[in-house]
């Protein structure tokens, strides 16, 4: 779990797993590149972050949902580091309760909201882990992590979700497990010289409605949902030196709810 002297870029760095994962790398000792749509998050998570010996942590306000600051952020990764250790994968388009056409019947989820959810969770990952290859070439034992869900692995169980406004969009589903599939195929086109995993997480406590909470820990034989840390704990381990032998694998951390 060493990674002085490297060089980490994560999106979504300002979510909750972003967050955590991040301050698990620069305790260890490596540089973060942050990628996140939230500009004042950024900054504030920035002034946070450890310190290391490698160089100062870099923010970038990306939106990956559009190709032009796409392109921007990658050029500027391009010109200004001349190499790159580890590519993360982490933003995700999930919408809330009130986008029209995401949490509702299938008849009435809209294709402007797939869209938006494959361009940012499955087609950003693409254009990013091809970009930024080159740099990763550079980089000292590089890999690819790429966030899936349990839900890009198993259907989801609507009745989870009765009597919330939570709910759980066919195009989520699908852009996960596209990203899953993506990653076996980059597996096998980048090796040996990257690695590339993924990691489905289940669900993260986050203070959702106790009927939901309720009936998702009774169906887990863990008995209860995820903390960010323990999610964080398995991508460390992906990208670090102890998974060298581990190319290909999606990482299920879930307290047991896919096997039930």
């Amino acid at each position: 779990m060493n990674f002085n002297e490297k060089v980490v870029l994560i999106t979504g760095a300002a979510g909750f797993i972003g967050k955590t994962f991040c301050n698990d790398i620069a305790k260890n000792g490596g540089r973060c590149i942050l990628v996140d749509r939230e500009p004042r998050a950024l900054t504030d998570f920035l002034r946070d972050l450890p310190l290391v010996e490698s160089g100062p942590h870099v923010a970038i306000s990306t939106d990956l949902g559009d190709m032009t600051s796409r392109h921007l952020m990658i050029e500027r990764v391009v010109n200004d580091f001349e190499k790159l250790d580890i590519l993360v994968n982490n933003a995700a388009y999930t919408g809330d309760a009130t986008l029209s056409g995401w949490v509702d019947d299938f008849e009435k989820q809209s294709i402007d909201t797939w869209s938006s959810a494959i361009q940012v969770n499955l087609t950003a990952c693409f254009e990013l882990s091809q970009k930024l290859t080159p740099l990763l070439k550079n980089g000292i034992n590089p890999s690819i992590l790429n966030v899936g869900s349990i839900y890009g692995i198993i259907g989801p169980t609507f009745s989870f979700y009765e009597g919330t406004d939570m709910g759980n969009p066919a195009a989520y589903a699908a852009s996960k497990g596209g990203l899953i599939q993506l990653t076996r195929w980059l597996a096998s086109a980048l090796g040996p010289g990257i690695r590339v995993n993924s990691v489905s997480p289940g669900g993260v406590f986050r203070n959702q409605p106790e009927i939901f909470i309720n009936r998702y820990n009774e169906k887990t034989p863990l008995g209860r949902m995820a903390t960010e840390q323990e999610i964080s704990n398995g991508m460390l381990f992906l990208v670090s030196d102890l998974a060298s032998y581990v190319t290909g694998h999606n990482l299920v951390i879930d307290g047991g709810l896919t096997i039930t």
